[in-house]
Formats: structure tokens, C-alpha cells, sequence
């Protein structure tokens, strides 16, 4: 099979299969933060936020999660947990002004790897109200639009995603 050739079977399979990429999770009906590869999904007026796949490859096995407290008021951009891993410690950013109203602490203290198993599942992070939203969702970007920055994201990254199995 020539180049050419390879990349038209390339092309088809993302038309039929445009949620993956190198083996990056892509869910469309997701909001996305790229800047900071945070995902978000309303359930009301309440967000639930958490790490992209591309992000948890990144990152590597977690080691430690520290969040904020519930209650607390969060600007946007200012750290909602702290996650470190073998290679890494950094901040998990707040999308958007919020108030923390729930952590998953209790679920990633029973399994420290959820976020590397499971990024878009049980693997989230905190659940938050958004406090000035209309002024700041400017950057967030779903569907196609998500699919075609993170493709690239991925591709300037040199990213290949992977989870953890235990």
C-alpha cells in the first residue's frame, strides 16, 4: 500500500470513527477546554469536570490527588486539585469561574488510577456551578470543532494515548 493509499484508509476510518485518534478518546457530545485539556459535561445547572485521555497520557499513572475544598469559589483559569504522578505535579484548572459543590476524593481514594482507566467515566474529577459562564465560554469548543483542535493537538504533541489496565 502506497502513501497515498494509506492515507485515504486513514481518512475513511476517521469519517466512520472520528471519536479516536491515535488512540485518544474524543467524545463529541463533550465540552472541551483544549488550552488546559479539561472535559466538561453539564448535568443541569451543575458541571462535571475531568481530565481529557490526552491529558491523563500526559500525565502518566497518578500517584496523589489533592482537591479544594467543596464550597469554594474558584476563578477561572485557578486550581480546582493538584494531581502528581511519577512525571509530573500540576494544577487541574477551573474552565470557568465556579463554586466546588462535589470531589470524586472518595472514589479515587478507593482506586488512585481512575482518571488513567476511565478519564471520561468514574474518572472525574469535581463537580462545580459555574458562577460567570456567559463571560467566559468564549474558548470551550464542542463536536466537530473539538475533534479537529484536539486531532491537532495530538499530532504536534506527538501523542499516543494509553490507559492503565491495573
Amino acid at each position: 500500500m502506497n502513501a497515498e493509499q494509506k492515507n485515504s484508509a486513514f481518512y475513511i476510518l476517521h469519517s466512520l470513527f472520528p471519536m479516536i485518534f491515535h488512540a485518544c478518546d474524543i467524545p463529541e457530545d463533550l465540552i472541551y477546554d483544549i488550552k488546559h485539556d479539561v472535559w466538561i459535561r453539564f448535568e443541569g445547572d451543575i458541571a462535571v469536570l475531568g481530565m481529557t485521555d490526552v491529558a491523563q497520557t500526559r500525565c502518566g499513572k497518578f500517584a496523589a490527588i489533592s482537591f479544594r475544598d467543596v464550597e469554594k469559589k474558584v476563578a477561572q483559569g485557578k486550581t480546582l486539585a493538584t494531581v502528581e504522578s511519577a512525571k509530573w505535579v500540576g494544577p487541574f484548572p477551573a474552565p470557568f469561574s465556579c463554586e466546588i459543590v462535589e470531589t470524586n476524593e472518595r472514589g479515587f481514594a478507593k482506586n488512585i488510577l481512575l482518571a488513567n482507566k476511565e478519564p471520561y467515566g468514574e474518572g472525574w474529577l469535581v463537580k462545580v456551578r459555574p458562577t460567570n459562564l456567559e463571560n467566559e465560554r468564549g474558548h470551550l469548543v464542542t463536536g466537530d470543532e473539538a475533534v479537529e483542535r484536539y486531532m491537532a493537538r495530538i499530532q504536534e504533541l506527538k501523542i499516543n494515548c494509553l490507559r492503565c489496565i491495573d
